[in-house]
């Protein structure tokens, strides 16, 4: 378990909570989270990427071992993974949005960083 973050939960609640985290992480691009809990999801997220960009068998069941939906893992292997093949890490960006009404908690937001569309732009930028 990366961190020693406890987030006020109990072991297997706290697992439960992120792995279901990395799930929606990788299933929807982005989430909406406290900053506690999304500095603990991008540690989980860049893992599952980083065992994805070598596409075996060992690392599918090990990405199923974590991930709550197999149409996520593959998702993960087909989709999001062959975008950072040349990239060693830093797949996900959280930005901080302030504090939540109810509780005051620092809210955050974190996203899978867009590669193929920053080259893009950087490719463009060279060329003018």
């Amino acid at each position: 378990m990366p961190g020693t973050r406890k987030l006020g939960r109990a072991t297997a609640h706290r697992i439960a909570m992120l792995r279901a985290l990395v799930t929606f992480l990788l299933e929807n691009g982005k989430i909406e989270t406290t900053v506690t809990r999304a500095k603990e999801v991008r540690s989980l997220a860049e893992k599952m990427i980083t065992l994805a960009k070598e596409n075996n068998l060992h690392n599918k069941r090990m990405a199923l071992s974590f991930i709550t939906k197999e149409e996520v893992v593959k998702k993960l292997f087909d989709e999001i993974a062959p975008q950072y093949i040349g990239r060693n890490g830093g797949y996900t960006r959280i930005t901080k949005l302030g504090p939540r009404r109810g509780d005051a908690a620092e809210m955050a937001i974190i996203e899978l960083i867009e590669e193929n569309k920053d080259e893009s732009k950087d490719s463009n930028n060279e060329n003018k």
